[in-house]
């Protein structure tokens, strides 16, 4: 029933909860899988609510909560409540993120770990119940109306120039499906001698679903014999937009390729987002690439708790 509801609630709130928490965000990438959603409420019929979707699994008889791949965030997030002075938001998520953490508590977890969205910035009553916190950052440009302004953000040397130099050579194109593309992203990876580490039946649905609610836009860029040398797909809602996928022609020769189909991209959603997430990394490289776009660095918490030694046992064995 709490599913049953959290669709009619999303549908009648619509981007007011964000887009990695939406009910058809977490129906396409939990897809076979179990996911659920805790609810908390005031006295208030009408009044302030706090939501927290998740994805439940179990290994060895133990249940645990974690991220669903392909979801920068879930946690917890509150609704009605934007017209509040901080003093009264702040006891109010104290009230409602105590009653999501009791639920949590009822599900008898061995673990549970959530990256909670970067404009949640209160995880106190979690630190109260034990919880631990890693500040994780991703990057962003948090206003993509102007595009020159934009532009004018982007390293010259490292970004401008290589994007002008590719646009004699590539054209943007929208003609590429979701099959197409994803042969192609698994033809990239398989050049790098590496796996392509995201499920082909995840990859398609995740598209095929944002294209048709018209939230997905998956762009290429052509050279003049019409050569594919680069594709990326991005999701997004009227917040924000997120780079998920990318691939290149492992043939290709062009540095500007990746830097111009960013700015093909930027351009397009300027008017129907407000924001562009590259959905950025902690691995150095990464980070140096996205700050040359001149993109904010954005902290977000990652929380988590650990109930059962043989479930931090398992944690500490997956990453050697």
């Amino acid at each position: 029933m709490n599913k049953e509801q959290y669709r009619q609630l999303c549908e009648t709130e619509g981007d007011a909860i964000p887009l990695f928490l939406q009910y058809w965000w977490m129906e396409t990438v939990c897809h076979g899988k179990q996911w659920d959603i805790l609810f908390a409420r005031t006295s208030q019929p009408d009044g302030p609510m706090a939501v927290m979707p998740y994805l439940i699994g179990k290994r060895l008889g133990m249940r645990y909560i974690l991220q669903p791949q392909l979801t920068q965030y879930n946690g917890p997030w509150l609704l009605h409540a934007d017209n509040l002075p901080d003093a009264q938001r702040t006891v109010l998520e104290h009230q409602l993120y105590g009653q999501l953490i009791d639920q949590l508590h009822d599900l008898k977890l061995a673990y549970y770990q959530q990256n909670f969205a970067p404009s949640v910035t209160n995880w106190l009553p979690f630190y109260w119940k034990n919880f631990s916190q890693t500040t994780r950052y991703t990057y962003r440009l948090e206003d993509i109306s102007n595009s020159s302004a934009v532009f004018a953000l982007f390293h010259k040397d490292k970004r401008q120039k290589p994007i002008l130099k590719a646009q004699s050579q590539l054209h943007a194109v929208e003609d590429i499906t979701p099959e197409s593309f994803s042969e192609f992203h698994q033809q990239y990876w398989h050049s790098r001698g590496q796996h392509d580490i995201i499920p082909s039946n995840l990859m398609l649905r995740v598209m095929q679903t944002a294209l048709q609610r018209g939230q997905g836009l998956l762009l290429g860029l052509r050279d003049s014999e019409n050569h594919l040398q680069a594709a990326r797909f991005v999701v997004f809602d009227s917040h924000c937009a997120y780079s998920l996928f990318s691939a290149l022609n492992p043939q290709s020769h062009l540095n500007g390729a990746s830097p111009l189909l960013f700015w093909e991209i930027i351009q397009r959603l300027s008017g129907r987002t407000r924001s562009f997430d590259f959905e950025g990394s902690m691995d150095p490289g990464i980070e140096q690439s996205y700050r040359l776009y001149g993109a904010t660095q954005t902290p977000y918490f990652q929380v988590s708790k650990c109930n059962t030694p043989l479930f931090r046992l398992l944690l500490y064995l997956r990453k050697q």
